[in-house]
């Protein structure tokens, strides 16, 4: 093989990874254009007059900026009553999601009894039935205990939904710590709740977060069920606050597009102060 032979091979593979390179390139382009259309629209329909929303032919930016929808939103509604009561919701769901699944996966993973593989199997089947199918049967428990239209009914309901996937998550990840940490810190004198509380749980910051977000992300978004427990105005979470834009004979368009863009902004500043630990919390476990 001469010299010549091997550099056009070479020169034909690096051809070939340019191709490739520029063809995911575009396809991630594509994607993220897909991705970003939705919030360009809400943008675009917050930012124009009420009599501008319904003009023909339509165009992709106002002729008239209004900017403040976003100010006035607040006057028309009491978005900051129903950001509160979200707030409340997700973070005592989240809290009381976390409570019960740390013990939960760490017993899954660290102890043996019986009906231990029976009951992380039912974890999992929990995940396959939609929160839908069983709304009937949760109003019904919680109209029985006279929780209805109460934030407990949906702090005890987000929490009874996400304690499943964090206690089958929580528990990849306790795997995956040696045990001979936990071992030593007994030899020194710590009980086994205090190896957990002392030695891990300072150690699974990661794996915490993911399971922190994963819980609040699903009782801040959640419409259905809220829909179906609160009816009083006074008790509305966001998501069924911006609802009530939709009128029987007029839609408030402007209104809850700069609503529903008020509503995406705790996420977003959410996910960008805690990506690096999101990451790695989504993989920790997944190596041993």
């Amino acid at each position: 093989m001469t010299v010549r032979t091997v550099r056009r091979g070479a020169g034909k593979i690096r051809h070939e990874h340019r191709f490739w390179h520029a063809g995911l390139l575009i396809l991630l382009v594509i994607v993220l254009i897909i991705s970003i259309f939705p919030y360009f629209y809400l943008l675009s329909t917050a930012l124009r007059p009420r009599n501008e929303i319904f003009r023909f032919p339509p165009s992709w930016l106002p002729h008239t900026w209004a900017p403040q929808n976003f100010v006035d939103v607040w006057r028309v509604v009491a978005l900051g009553k129903w950001i509160l009561n979200s707030v409340i919701v997700a973070g005592c769901s989240t809290i009381l999601t976390l409570v019960l699944a740390i013990p939960a996966g760490y017993a899954l993973a660290r102890l043996r009894f019986p009906g231990r593989a029976v009951f992380r199997q039912l974890l999992l089947v929990t995940q396959m039935f939609s929160p839908a199918i069983l709304i009937i049967g949760l109003f019904r428990l919680m109209s029985t205990a006279h929780l209805t239209d109460s934030p407990i009914s949906l702090i005890l309901t987000y929490s009874a939904l996400s304690v499943a996937f964090s206690t089958w998550f929580l528990e990849g990840y306790y795997r995956s710590v040696p045990e001979e940490i936990e071992e030593a810190a007994m030899v020194d004198g710590c009980s086994r709740v205090g190896a957990l509380v002392r030695v891990i749980l300072p150690a699974m910051g990661p794996a915490l977060v993911a399971a922190t977000v994963f819980a609040f992300i699903w009782a801040w978004n959640d419409f259905v069920i809220a829909l179906t427990f609160i009816s009083s105005p006074g008790n509305k979470t966001l998501p069924l606050g911006i609802y009530s834009f939709l009128g029987q004979y007029m839609i408030e368009w402007h209104f809850l597009m700069a609503a529903a863009l008020i509503a995406v902004v705790p996420v977003v500043i959410l996910f960008i102060a805690i990506e690096r630990w999101l990451v790695k919390g989504m993989t920790a476990g997944a190596v041993k």
